[in-house]
């Protein structure tokens, strides 16, 4: 690629680029060297089961490492004892070792889905972080002021509040920035909400006679109710680690608008082909749906293989299309009283819904099925007795068998 389409392969999809010239002379010094860039990726191990909102960045990682850069991916065990500070209104607790240590090992196997593990340095920052001594910490506190600190929003909040900021939280952007120096970064990767800790380390960097990184921001990750961003409490996410039917699923449930975000984000297609896409479907000349396979089987190949794919392809086709009732799904037995018991109810107990009130919501939406037959009345009962059947709300199903009292 040339330098410009190298940077317009690296800020696709991002949102801060700081800055965008000196990561144009970058590269050329690179590419004139033969000497790849060192890109730098920090982890702290506190939520290791990933969703594709993790990934953002973490593909960004690998568009790097697609031009030959050096990429690090760094496990904060050292600031992890600290506790990211980021977004919170109040100290947050620090995990112990063994939860670092726990966790890391789940992130290493979960990122090599998308890293190329033969040309990804890891390393942990306890190797030099706890190496650095009373006197290097010292040194390295003389380098930032508490007024700088406090532009830190959540810093600032807290300060107003009345709330108290650990003495420990100011360590952790200045942590984060050392390792910026120890390793000797010219780029830093990070989500909207670590600006601040990547900025510490383009601040500091020149104390210690070295070229200032640049700093690059990609997106919090809109989740698949198409309004929170993806996370785990919200249930509007699609872990990693997913079967490849259940993700594939959970993708062709994203909104038409909301699909093409995804398509940027979470695949390597570049801008203009997406945008080419996009246009081709407004015009009529391609259907919203056979865009949304196409995206759904992209991300699982990703993470699964093309086979795996194209099974979850067809099986969505023959089950949710054409209207089939899915078998080989997971058993549950469910107490039916004498009296009977309301399909609401059971679509709870078998973890098909979380509440009554949402699982009379789904039903009036036509979103439940029982043995391939849509359920018309929120109110309808399954009689005691009743042979095993196929429940089905949307993309989810449960085979369930009833029990007496």
């Amino acid at each position: 690629m040339t330098v410009d389409e190298q940077l317009a392969y690296l800020a696709k999809g991002c949102v801060d680029v700081i800055r965008a010239d000196d990561l144009r002379a970058k590269l050329e010094r690179a590419a004139a060297a033969g000497a790849p860039l060192t890109v730098k990726v920090g982890f702290d191990p506190t939520a290791p089961d990933l969703h594709l909102g993790h990934t953002v960045l973490i593909r960004k990682m690998k568009h790097f490492q697609d031009l030959g850069h050096r990429v690090i991916f760094l496990i904060g065990d050292f600031t992890g004892l600290i506790g990211d500070p980021t977004g919170r209104s109040k100290t947050r607790p620090p995990l112990t070792p063994d939860e670092i240590a726990e966790n890391a090992e789940t992130y290493k196997k979960q990122v090599f889905k998308l890293l190329d593990p033969e040309r990804t340095v890891v390393d942990f920052n306890s190797a030099w972080l706890g190496a650095l001594g009373s006197e290097g910490w010292i040194r390295l506190a003389a380098r930032y002021n508490v007024a700088q600190m406090l532009e830190r929003r959540h810093f600032r909040q807290r300060y107003e509040k009345g709330q108290p900021i650990g003495i420990h939280e100011f360590l952790y952007p200045l942590a984060q920035a050392y390792d910026s120096v120890h390793l000797r970064a010219d780029v830093e990767l990070g989500g909207t909400d670590q600006l601040f800790n990547l900025n510490v380390g383009r601040d500091i960097m020149p104390a210690y006679g070295l070229e200032a990184q640049v700093v690059i921001t990609t997106p919090l990750l809109v989740g698949l109710d198409g309004t929170e961003k993806m996370s785990k409490s919200l249930d509007n996410y699609v872990g990693v680690t997913e079967p490849p039917g259940e993700m594939f699923g959970k993708l062709m449930s994203v909104s038409d608008e909301l699909m093409w975000e995804y398509y940027t984000l979470l695949t390597d297609l570049p801008v203009a082909e997406v945008d080419g896409m996009r246009r081709a479907a407004a015009a009529g000349e391609l259907h919203p749906r056979q865009a949304k396979v196409d995206l759904a089987r992209r991300i699982v190949t990703d993470f699964h293989t093309a086979d795996s794919a194209r099974s979850a392809a067809d099986t969505f086709e023959r089950q949710f299309s054409r209207g089939e009732v899915p078998t080989n799904v997971e058993v549950c037995d469910v107490e039916v009283a004498d009296a009977g018991r309301r399909i609401s109810s059971i679509m709870v107990a078998a973890g098909l819904a979380k509440s009554n009130g949402e699982a009379a919501r789904l039903i009036t939406q036509g979103a439940v099925k029982i043995d391939g037959v849509r359920v018309a009345d929120k109110f309808d009962m399954i009689p005691a007795g009743q042979p095993p059947f196929t429940l089905q709300v949307g993309r989810r199903a449960r085979r369930i068998r009833p029990l007496g009292s």
